[in-house]
């Protein structure tokens, strides 16, 4: 799954909402039934560029163009209420495309900080343990888990942006950061039953053993508390808010493959490096 999400983003790349690229973003929801290509008409020969429309599944239509002023806003919503019919505008949006390259870089900053960020608080957390495995590398396992835990969901966006027209915007790095917020709440849970278990059995039980020990000691405990989580973001996306819909939808990618990466790839990857130094 992690080799498709590379290649996913290498080859896809990322369909970047206006709060990345700039421009502007129009929603609008029409009493009569008004085609795109209508409305796509009435945006074009009024002298905006880069139109393109698409159909909500709320019955909307999204129009996306780029930047214009907002006394060009006031003049085409005028020109819209006479030519299609009466509306009601649900949302505006218009960003240049200079603070759309800000954001951009900030977001992928803050991402990198709190990943680092992160990883070394938990070899801050377990510096005490240093047998026998060092505390650096439960921070660096934590690291390796919550950039999996990332990458997927970025992956699957990647390749919906492709095919389902679907946009990367400021709400999927808040969603990417709640991701690994969650993660690392459940890989501390398995971590901290470890270190438990080795001040009781130091020396007396080998490390793969101790850490297969804390990892079923909390597996119930990890699935339920995820499980719990994943219901409430199904029956968000279901039944929730429109434009809300892809932004719980990459916190439940998330919390699903970091619920396997807690149990399946942190712990066991502290076993590995374990072996591989004593085979060294």
């Amino acid at each position: 799954m992690l080799l498709a999400s590379f290649v996913s983003m290498g080859v896809f790349g990322f369909k970047e909402g206006i709060d990345f690229s700039g421009g502007t973003l129009w929603q609008i929801n029409f009493k009569e039934d008004v085609s795109t290509q209508q409305f796509s008409e009435v945006l074009s020969k009024n002298g905006l560029e880069g139109v393109s429309v698409n159909k909500a599944s709320d019955g909307s239509l999204i129009g996306r163009t780029k930047e214009i002023s907002e006394e060009k806003h006031k003049e085409i919503l005028s020109i819209i209420g006479g030519e299609l019919g009466s509306f009601s505008e649900m949302s505006f949006q218009s960003i240049g495309p200079s603070v759309g390259k800000e954001l951009r870089n900030k977001a992928l900053i803050a991402v990198a900080l709190v990943l680092i960020g992160i990883s070394l608080y938990v070899a801050f957390a377990f510096r005490k343990i240093s047998y026998p495995v060092a505390s650096w590398k439960y921070g660096v396992a934590t690291l390796v888990s919550l950039f999996h835990d990332v990458m997927i969901p970025a992956g699957v966006f990647a390749w919906l942006g492709s095919f389902k027209g679907v946009e990367v915007d400021t709400n999927f790095i808040v969603a990417l950061l709640v991701i690994a917020g969650f993660s690392v709440h459940d890989t501390i849970v398995v971590f901290d039953r470890t270190r438990e278990n080795l001040s009781k059995e130091r020396g007396k039980v080998p490390f793969d053993q101790i850490v297969n020990k804390s990892v079923n000691e909390t597996l119930a405990r990890s699935i339920n508390t995820s499980l719990t989580l994943i219901l409430v973001l199904i029956a968000l996306y279901f039944a929730g808010p429109v434009t809300l819909q892809y932004f719980v939808l990459t916190i439940l990618i998330g919390t699903t493959i970091g619920t396997y990466s807690s149990i399946f790839m942190a712990s066991p990857l502290l076993v590995v490096w374990h072996n591989f130094k004593k085979s060294k």
